[in-house]
């Protein structure tokens, strides 16, 4: 097996997107068989005139870094979801299931660890949301991060994280490692595919009861996609407060209503209102992520979660981006504004943590 920290090896296969590779402005590299390659930079879409110089060749690159890094693609095994030496996330689909051949997507990552702070000087959020989102941290309130693809929910993940205090041992669960947690005592767990001969799968559920043996104070999940939910909505509603994740979601509301869809592919009947119940006390607050029409992407909600009225669901949004004018440049201008305060400020603040 070739070295996964050969990066000189990928770049050999991945040599007619190259360039983009190395361009730090370039944040996701779609291939779309061997004729069309697209890149995303500054959160705009912009077609190239980069190709391959043939399918065999792309498919080629596409097996050697599957191959680098330990997971199989093939005709068995047409879809790969893996993580690249430098860190960035490749995504491949293999034809027959794509009809225009080999298809790809690379997502690079900073090199520099995104903070609140520089999310802060970007303008994603103001300082009134940065004090909220802080306070609902050391509060030991579970959060779900939610958004469409590429809003910035796992940068915003990341950056949450930061706030966790040194100290606190910090269990983190992912498909395919893009999180980088900054604390000493941290502890990374990533699902492993079955093999060739259908043995050794590992899942994203196997890994949250393993992280409950392993005394974590908090467990960050990378996302909640399937069964996956009712585990960690169970361990939530048990201990390990102050854990964190995030879901495709269209709104806050809307990720209640995911996160009780996804409980219920884990096959395990529950009563509807007693798994309404359990999403309503496992999370404490939704963080939800917007890439404006400009490319922008902006927290555009903190919400807190309330208790069920009726057997429904209920937020109290606490502070939001609010969207004022679209120039005809495209430049969407706006800002934050403060809704209301948590319930629990009392709470809070008797531990000495201010909003």
């Amino acid at each position: 097996m070739t070295d996964a920290n050969d990066n000189s090896f990928l770049a050999l296969f991945l040599e007619p997107v190259g360039k983009y590779l190395a361009d730090e402005t370039v944040s996701e590299i779609m291939i779309n068989g061997k004729d069309s390659v697209y890149i995303e930079r500054g959160g705009k879409i912009e077609e190239t005139d980069a190709k391959f110089v043939s399918e065999n060749a792309l498919r080629a690159a596409a097996s050697n870094i599957a191959r680098s890094v330990g997971r199989p693609l093939d005709e068995a095994h047409p879809r790969l979801n893996a993580r690249l030496p430098d860190g960035s996330r490749v995504y491949a689909v293999l034809p027959p299931l794509s009809r225009i051949g080999t298809v790809m997507s690379i997502r690079r990552f900073s090199k520099e660890a995104l903070t609140m702070e520089r999310l802060l000087e970007c303008g994603s959020l103001d300082d009134g949301m940065y004090r909220l989102l802080r306070g609902l941290v050391l509060a030991r309130r579970n959060i779900v991060v939610s958004g469409a693809t590429s809003s910035g929910k796992t940068s915003v993940l990341n950056a949450l994280s930061s706030f966790i205090p040194e100290g606190e041992r910090v269990i983190v669960i992912e498909d395919a490692s893009e999180l980088r947690l900054q604390q000493r005592h941290v502890v990374p767990l990533e699902t492993r595919k079955a093999d060739r001969n259908g043995q050794g799968e590992t899942t994203m559920r196997d890994l949250i009861r393993s992280a409950l043996r392993l005394r974590p104070d908090r467990i960050v999940i990378g996302e909640i996609r399937g069964g996956e939910a009712l585990d960690l909505l169970q361990a939530l509603n048990t201990g390990h407060a102050g854990s964190m994740s995030t879901i495709h979601a269209n709104s806050p509301l809307d990720c209640l209503r995911r996160l009780e869809t996804c409980a219920l592919l884990s096959g395990i009947e529950i009563p509807l209102y007693a798994l309404r119940a359990q999403v309503a006390g496992a999370v404490g607050a939704i963080v939800h992520t917007a890439r404006l029409p400009d490319g922008s992407r902006k927290i555009a909600s903190v919400a807190e979660v309330l208790p069920l009225d009726g057997g429904e669901y209920r937020v109290r949004e606490l502070r939001a981006w609010r969207t004022e004018s679209v120039s005809p440049d495209g430049k969407v201008r706006g800002g934050f504004a403060k809704i209301a305060d948590p319930t629990f400020l009392a709470e809070a603040a008797a531990y000495g943590i201010e909003f």
